[in-house]
């Protein structure tokens, strides 16, 4: 395991009982929380995004917030949903966050997951073309998104602009050196995945995925990255791709950590349906002492495979929660499983 990271779906709610009651205290709080990560030495921080919900929805003001306030942490997302995308304005707002991070953004993106309103991405102006599925739509917006973060010239320049234009044609701009080769595609199944080694993308695999043998979540996990190495090694491309797996850990190393977690870890897999003809294997949380958790984590073939670990944390817990929830697996686990 190298590198170790935090994903936060950023929840919030009016209720007194929330650390996080409103956007702008999940948005402020984002930023603290990734600043006391960078400070404990974690190698990641990585946001949600979701439409329509309380929670995280606009990434790039974050990113480049993450960016402006921390100088060597990671900044990421885990997802964003494509099918949303203007993939030409993405790539300038991407290409702005990156350059004030100075080159440290990894930018997760996806087809999506199911939706709070039903065809959200209508309200934003996108519909699948004739013959397409949503998906297509959102793999179509990723392919335009890719190929202009190449940097090259598509754009005809005006004859008479504004302002004097260098030679050929135009790209977008700003533009930041190296950010395609860290892009992230958030894949449930087998399939996007080997399209994502495919396509020269980074791979993230969250907490669920399609059920495709009936075999524990985390085997079904190790075989997609497998295959999706071996696409990668196929497709003959020369760097070495990244992987990442997020898991709910959680450390039980005080009292308050054993009154919020000690009873509920999840300790099986769950199996359910995402749609009518979609169904999903959901995979088990850990929440133990340090040790048991070393034993069990060991036994987790995915985390094996994968290079990044993203912590899922509670964040409408508040800063310093999270904070002592990341600082007690880095301390107490991470250098068990072969962090650093």
């Amino acid at each position: 395991m190298k590198k170790i990271g935090f994903l936060s779906f950023g929840h919030w709610t009016p209720s007194s009982q929330s650390a996080t009651r409103s956007a702008q205290d999940v948005l402020l709080q984002s930023i603290d929380l990734a600043v006391a990560a960078e400070e404990l030495g974690a190698d990641g921080a990585y946001f949600r995004v979701h439409h329509f919900a309380r929670q995280l929805s606009s990434p790039f003001p974050l990113l480049a917030a993450v960016g402006a306030r921390t100088s060597k942490i990671e900044i990421g997302t885990g997802v964003i949903d494509m099918r949303y995308e203007n993939p030409l304005y993405m790539a300038e707002d991407a290409g702005a966050a990156d350059l004030i991070a100075n080159g440290r953004l990894q930018l997760g993106i996806s087809r999506g997951s199911p939706e709070q309103v039903v065809e959200g991405f209508r309200y934003f102006g996108y519909a699948p073309q004739e013959g397409e599925t949503d998906a297509d739509m959102g793999r179509r917006h990723t392919e335009v998104f890719l190929d202009v973060l190449r940097g090259e010239g598509f754009a005809k320049p005006n004859p008479q602009p504004m302002f004097p234009n260098p030679p050929g044609l135009l790209r977008l701009e700003p533009f930041s050196e190296g950010l395609r080769e860290r892009i992230w595609w958030g894949s449930g199944s087998n399939a996007t995945a080997e399209w994502a080694a495919k396509m020269g993308m980074n791979l993230q695999s969250s907490t669920l995925k399609d059920d495709e043998t009936g075999e524990p979540f985390h085997v079904q996990q190790a075989k997609q990255i497998r295959a999706y190495r071996e696409a990668w090694k196929a497709a003959g491309h020369t760097r070495e791709p990244r992987v990442s797996v997020s898991r709910s850990i959680f450390a039980l190393v005080n009292d308050m950590d054993r009154a919020y977690f000690g009873r509920s870890g999840q300790e099986q897999d769950s199996v359910g349906f995402l749609d009518e003809k979609t169904r999903a294997i959901f995979g088990r949380s850990y929440a133990a002492e340090p040790e048991k958790l070393i034993k069990q984590l060991a036994q987790d073939e995915a985390i094996a495979e994968a290079d990044t670990l993203l912590l899922t944390v509670p964040n409408q817990l508040g800063v310093e929660y999270n904070a002592h929830v990341i600082e007690a697996i880095l301390k107490y686990v991470a250098p068990e499983l072969g962090w650093r």
